[in-house]
């Protein structure tokens, strides 16, 4: 058979970004810092999330960082120091957590969605528990009634890791409009771009202003508050106002290059996500379902990539789907994003060693057996008939 070039990201950053960054590069006077366009660019997508504010940062990593180090700052009872999250997400997020002083509390995931798995959320909240930070992967909801009831009625604070889902939806509700704070990524293989960037949501005006504080080394003068930040001046008359640091933090700050990309990138989000999530029913209804799991719920989703899940759990037969892909030049990662059950990673040693993994069956099965590869707004159909006959030819049923 031919060989098929199929990479994870196709033409990601346009001829269109490319003009715009000219455009600004052109301008008498330039600034490149962060500054109107950052500014701009923030407004316009609050606007299409429907968020009240938005802090755009250098990376999704850095969008998960600062939400839990502000969510630390507001946190007045420090009994209260646990976070569930769940054993398949990016690193950052876990990271995030530990960093900032908190404890991680794991839970598996439902194969439906590639999200935590409510019940087990529900069941590992206690008096402990500050908040849920759920991920909403590989562009799937995560999110269930009875979960945003349970939290609510529990005073359990709620964050979305959206990296991964722009546009998916649960009740006609864009995700990231949820919880107290969403974060977003737009790194390049993701459904928009800025190259590198992200973005803090939220509509709590006092998460949105130390947010703002802290992408930008703790500055004071950041946090668009002027009421505040006299009282702050008055009460450190020894300090100079434009250089008081509150908070122990770094440089999250993105660039004006970097919103001009995403305020044109944002323009064609909402019709790129409805070829993805074409693409994908399109892509799933082909699959063999002896080989392959079906089952999504594929309600709000909006897809990035093609998720595919292996019916066994054979390690020489994953070894010949892993060498067949490879000969018909289609790119993919094993363990979906971040690199399968985060359990299993060295980084987490400390908070891994007395779990039992078998409560962790589904993010195991991604981990050994799961896998993605691309999907984009220009993959045109016969390619995808291609992508599946290869698959389906491969001999490694159960």
């Amino acid at each position: 058979m031919k060989e098929l070039s199929h990479p994870l990201m196709h033409n990601n950053f346009t001829k269109s970004d490319l003009s715009e960054v000219k455009k600004l590069l052109n301008k008498k006077n330039i600034v490149l810092t962060q500054s109107s366009k950052v500014e701009e660019f923030e407004k316009k997508w609050s606007k299409w999330l429907g968020s009240k504010y938005s802090i755009f940062v250098n990376s999704g990593s850095s969008a998960n960082f600062v939400s839990i180090a502000a969510l630390k700052v507001i946190n007045k009872n420090k009994y209260k120091n646990e976070i569930i999250v769940p054993a398949l997400t990016w690193v950052s997020d876990i990271n995030s957590v530990i960093m900032n002083g908190f404890k991680p509390i794991f839970v598996d995931i439902n194969l439906n969605n590639l999200s935590m798995n409510n019940s087990d959320v529900l069941k590992k909240i206690n008096k402990k528990t500050l908040a849920v930070f759920i991920t909403h992967a590989q562009g799937f909801n995560g999110l269930s009634e009875k979960l945003i009831k349970t939290l609510k009625k529990k005073k359990i604070l709620l964050i979305e890791d959206v990296c991964e889902s722009h546009g998916a939806t649960f009740r006609n509700k864009k995700l990231g409009t949820f919880g107290l704070i969403s974060n977003f990524s737009f790194y390049y293989a993701h459904h928009m771009t800025t190259i590198e960037g992200g973005m803090i949501c939220t509509n709590d005006k006092n998460i949105y202003e130390m947010s703002r504080i802290l992408r930008s080394h703790g500055m004071l003068r950041e946090s668009g508050n002027k009421s505040f930040e006299k009282k702050v001046i008055k009460k450190n008359k020894t300090l100079s106002p434009q250089f008081t640091f509150l908070y122990p933090a770094l440089n999250f700050r993105n660039t004006e290059i970097g919103a001009a990309i995403g305020l044109n990138q944002l323009k064609n989000l909402s019709k790129n996500n409805s070829s993805r999530s074409n693409n994908f029913k399109y892509f799933l209804n082909l699959l063999d379902e002896k080989k392959y799991w079906k089952a999504f719920d594929l309600k709000g989703n909006s897809n990035y990539a093609f998720p595919i899940i292996l019916n066994t759990k054979n390690i020489a037969k994953r070894n010949l789907f892993e060498k067949n892909l490879i000969k018909n030049g289609i790119e993919f990662r094993r363990g979906t994003a971040g690199g399968g059950n985060q359990l299993r990673q060295p980084y987490i040693k400390e908070f891994s060693k007395k779990i039992n993994f078998n409560n962790f069956k589904k993010v195991d099965h991604i981990h050994f057996f799961g896998y993605y590869i691309g999907n984009y707004p220009s993959l045109k159909k016969d390619k995808i008939i291609t992508i599946c006959n290869i698959l389906k030819k491969i001999k490694y049923e159960k």
